[in-house]
């Protein structure tokens, strides 16, 4: 591991960002009160420190030799724990794609999935695993190698997962008929529409699901039910553009609030703090 920690301190960038493709390095000094974000598709691997993620009312904790998968783009709250200058958080990421899973599925028979996973796993890495990592890690400092062997190596690191514990994850993350893809579908119209007022069965039949089946398959993947999910979106956006402008008004009707009394209460019950005061306090975005 510490070949790891030192390859990963010396090319992590600001915007996460590495030259191979959907590989993201990351390097975090200070701890701090959890933090609003969303997942991503991806899969993470901690070479050093520890953070806490809460989906819903899910908390995961995940360390050094841990991977997490995300499955869905999700709204979580996060922070890292007992890290410092000396002692950063390094972490490398690969970026999912339903796709590249789909080929390993097609190429291999692995056993059907029953149920609906969590759109959240962590697990301990396998030394398989964490060997792949490492080489994936190594190619950074090989820009020649890496185009040959990142997509190789890439292979071999989600063919770990997919044979490991969380294999139902990256199975049904690969399968275009998986009751996670038709959840996937779902998440991403309420994403796109979070200001816009939806009937779960409108959204249920867009999905290809009953409404009960929806219902319950959605709190499975995601914690929460369509209309929580919506709130979390509509509230990181709206943090969001507090960082910009401070009329609270306009803000709360673009995210979809029609009464603004209502937005304050229910951004201060998510955040702490009135949307007023936090558009004060937050300053203005660097870029």
């Amino acid at each position: 591991m510490d070949e790891l920690r030192a390859l990963l301190a010396k090319h992590a960038r600001p915007d996460l960002t590495t030259p191979i493709d959907d590989v993201l390095v990351s390097r975090t000094t200070r701890g701090g009160p959890p933090v609003p974000s969303m997942t991503g598709t991806i899969l993470a691997f901690v070479a050093q420190g520890r953070k806490r993620v809460a989906l819903g009312d899910r908390v995961y904790d995940y360390r050094a030799g841990q991977y997490l998968v995300a499955s869905i783009d999700m709204p979580i709250t996060g922070n890292y724990v007992g890290i410092s200058p000396a002692e950063p958080a390094l972490g490398i990421g690969l970026v999912l794609r339903p796709e590249k899973v789909a080929e390993l599925l097609l190429r291999h028979d692995l056993p059907k999935t029953a149920g609906t996973p969590q759109g959240l796993a962590v697990s301990d890495a396998t030394p398989e695993m964490a060997d792949a990592v490492t080489r994936l890690a190594r190619l950074l400092d090989r820009p020649q190698d890496a185009r040959a062997l990142a997509p190789l190596i890439k292979q071999e690191i989600l063919w770990r997962v997919m044979t490991s514990e969380q294999g139902a994850v990256l199975r049904q993350f690969g399968s275009r008929d998986s009751s996670l893809s038709h959840i996937a579908k779902a998440v991403s119209w309420i994403r796109e529409n979070f200001a816009e007022s939806f009937k779960v069965e409108d959204v249920a039949r867009m999905a290809g699901m009953s409404e009960s089946a929806f219902y319950r398959n959605f709190q499975a993947v995601t914690a929460m039910s369509p209309i929580q999910f919506q709130k979390q979106i509509r509230l990181q956006e709206a943090r969001l553009l507090l960082a910009t402008t401070r009329d609270v008004t306009s803000v709360s009707h673009m995210v979809g609030y029609d009464s603004p009394s209502q937005f304050s209460r229910e951004y201060r019950r998510e955040f702490g703090l009135p949307p007023s005061r936090d558009a004060v306090l937050r300053p203005e975005p660097a870029l």
